[in-house]
């Protein structure tokens, strides 16, 4: 069962860019577009609460196992 980041779909919700979250969370541009194409092989939880806080979500908004 793959997960699948829907990190696109949260960020066309909240009509923010890639770059304007990279910005908020402090994390590389380069890292964020690898969590958003779902290469990354892991994710750290201050990462992923960073990201939910910028975004006003939760993991499980971001996270999805089919």
């Amino acid at each position: 069962m793959p997960v699948i980041v829907n990190l696109d779909v949260m960020l066309a919700k909240r009509k923010m860019s890639l770059s304007e979250l990279s910005e908020k969370v402090d994390i590389t541009l380069a890292n964020l577009s690898i969590l958003k194409t779902g290469k990354a092989k892991a994710v750290r939880f201050s990462t992923l609460e960073a990201i939910c806080k910028a975004l006003d979500c939760q993991p499980g908004d971001l996270l999805e196992v089919r």
